[in-house]
């Protein structure tokens, strides 16, 4: 049995605001609950709504600009850059810039919607 799994089909999640969201690993795609691990391209002008999730979020942006929205201040981060945001924290994140964001996004535990607690918009 081998001890390891390369991920060459991942996930798409199915998205209606133009994201695109490739899950390597989590619940997803391999039903891990304790981790997910995902490839993410955002559109220029997108958005999501403020969310308190129960999970830690870590994202490491590989080109374009995100914004972040943490209880209240703005952060924006380029490409190099990564960010560890603790669970139960209010977050907004988007692109409310020109062009596309792409990053890599770890959730721990696994992101699920039954953790993600978005208000609505």
């Amino acid at each position: 049995m081998k001890k390891y799994r390369i991920q060459d089909d991942p996930f798409i999640v199915p998205t209606n605001d133009g994201k695109i969201i490739k899950e390597h690993f989590g619940n997803a795609t391999d039903k891990n609950s304790k981790i997910s691990i995902a490839h993410m391209v955002a559109p220029a002008g997108w958005s999501e709504p403020f969310q308190t999730p129960d999970f830690d979020e870590y994202t490491f942006i590989i080109r374009g600009k995100k914004q972040f929205i943490i209880e209240g201040e703005t952060i924006i981060l380029e490409p190099g850059q990564s960010i560890k945001i603790e669970k139960n924290t209010r977050v907004q994140y988007s692109n409310p810039f020109t062009g596309v964001c792409e990053y890599i996004s770890i959730c721990t535990p696994a992101f699920s919607m039954d953790l993600v607690n978005r208000e609505n918009k």
